[in-house]
């Protein structure tokens, strides 16, 4: 089934959603105020150089400095040999075209750079969290077709192009028509493209490029010196291509600017784009509002009837499979096979659409059978090769277990949209009524035992505590009151937070 671009456009935020036949694949959320700076190149001033870290800090004016690795630094003239996959999520992000020699020295990074240096860097992993962002000296530009490396003196062709006589083509095109001692990776967009594509995407990056240049040298640190298009040109510019069979937008105004943009640079793809008009929200329209809510759930249903169980904490996320309401008449280790099947497929959808990363942990429905863990493994590999992020995983366990990892280059959905509770302070539990009140009743213990004991006492606390304490626990109460040989009146406020209580002497 074909793809479809669904954009969903306001003053204030942006949200995409990529859709493959009815299912959500991927969905992207920029707000004005928090614009993306990844793919930005920015003048840079070092604040701390790092050596047992082998790192440093740049101030390049964002709120928290950007993070710098020693080999992210580019340290000589030299233009290296690459060839590129660029559906990889890394290099869409302008990261590490250039390959390392494996018999690269290591550098001592205080050799490289001091404290107080301007320095031209770009962002190659936007601010996650309380981590700063992650920065490059390896200069990257994306076009429509082409990909330029400053610092590059060579060609290399997406591997997802696979015909080698087409492969051969592109790059006799774009060797005969870059600049001497320049770089660039032609994109997988780009197969079958002309000669005069290639040339007005050059000349564009090149104009771009010296641009940057420029400024960098007329401009005080920190400085941008580039800045990416927006989240709907971003993607317009990635993201369309032959089996995308519709681009829909839900704003006059922007779909105005994307007509012209499509006329201008892409005249072939003008007939995909739509303006929505319908009177149901776009989002709500295509399904997407229903995906988005699953997305945040805990809890995500399969259609067998099972259900998956998601847990995200700052070391790893664990995902749990349960059959649920699930079972089938011919055995049970076929009902575990079937759950766990549907189960590995979904998992990764889920990984994408939350755009999940670091350490993965999935616990799997035990399986007797080698054969049937091995098909299960099989079903999320293929999976995985589906998901441009990059992935590593380990061959499922005797026990179920699957340990992978998934490289994360922006804060992932439920972060994106929620904050840490402020009454469980992210742990996902707060403590019970009556652990609220047992702990009540040991403060009031402790100030009956001290020099001056109360006699009467106003309690301040939430209403349902309160509720709970005066219906529920009637005897901790009055066992209270004979601790200071008087009276406790009740104050309750819903600005108390469901732990809190004051004590105060009457």
């Amino acid at each position: 089934m074909g793809k479809q671009i669904v954009i969903n456009h306001t003053k204030h935020e942006i949200r995409i959603a990529l859709l493959q036949g009815k299912s959500v694949n991927e969905i992207f959320y920029e707000r004005e105020r928090d614009k993306s700076v990844v793919g930005n190149i920015f003048k840079g001033k070092v604040l701390k150089v790092l050596p047992g870290m082998e790192s440093a800090f740049i101030d390049i004016g964002l709120e928290k400095a950007a993070f710098l690795y020693v080999d992210d630094i580019r340290t000589d003239p030299e233009r290296i040999d690459i060839d590129s996959d660029d559906d990889d999520s890394e290099e869409n992000n302008g990261k590490n075209y250039q390959k390392r020699r494996a018999d690269r020295q290591k550098q001592n990074i205080s050799s490289l750079i001091q404290e107080g240096q301007d320095i031209m860097v770009q962002v190659s992993k936007g601010p996650i969290g309380n981590k700063g962002a992650r920065i490059t000296c390896n200069i990257t530009l994306p076009g429509r077709n082409l990909v330029f490396m400053p610092h590059v003196n060579n060609v290399g062709v997406s591997r997802q192009i696979r015909d080698e006589k087409e492969r051969n083509r592109l790059r006799k095109i774009v060797s005969s028509i870059k600049p001497e001692n320049t770089g660039f990776i032609v994109r997988t967009v780009a197969t079958n493209r002309s000669e005069e594509e290639f040339r007005h995407d050059v000349e564009y990056l090149l104009t771009t490029w010296h641009e940057a240049e420029k400024k960098y040298k007329t401009y005080r640190s920190p400085a941008i010196l580039f800045e990416d298009l927006n989240l709907t040109f971003r993607t317009i510019r990635d993201m369309l291509a032959p089996d995308v069979e519709g681009l829909f937008i839900d704003d006059t105004f922007e779909y105005e600017k994307t007509k012209k943009y499509l006329s201008t640079y892409l005249p072939h793809y003008s007939h995909v784009l739509k303006l929505y008009s319908g009177k149901i929200p776009i989002f709500d329209h295509f399904g997407i509002t229903h995906e988005i809510d699953r997305a945040m759930s805990r809890k995500v249903w399969l259609k067998s009837g099972g259900h998956l169980v998601i847990d995200q904490s700052e070391a790893l996320t664990a995902i749990d499979i349960n059959t649920g309401r699930f079972t089938v008449s011919d055995s049970h280790e076929n009902t575990i096979l079937i759950t766990n099947m549907e189960s590995a497929v979904e998992i990764v959808h889920q990984l994408k659409l939350r755009d999940i990363g670091g350490i993965i942990i999935i616990d799997f429905i035990d399986m007797e059978s080698a054969e049937n863990r091995e098909k299960v493994f099989r079903i999320l590999k293929n999976e995985l090769k589906k998901d441009k992020a990059k992935t590593k995983v380990l061959p499922i366990s005797e026990i179920g277990l699957v340990e992978m990892t998934r490289k994360r280059n922006r804060e992932n959905l439920g972060r994106y949209l929620r904050i840490p509770c402020p009454y469980c302070d992210g742990t996902a539990r707060i403590l019970s009524p009556a652990s609220v009140i047992y702990e009540i009743f040991r403060e009031i213990s402790r100030l009956s035992n001290g020099p001056k004991p109360p006699q009467n006492l106003l309690l301040g606390l939430h209403p349902d505590i309160a509720e709970y304490l005066e219906i529920e626990e009637i005897e901790t109460y009055r066992s209270m009151e004979r601790l200071i040989k008087g009276t406790i009146s009740l104050q309750t406020s819903d600005k108390f937070h469901y732990e809190q209580f004051e004590l105060l002497e009457l």
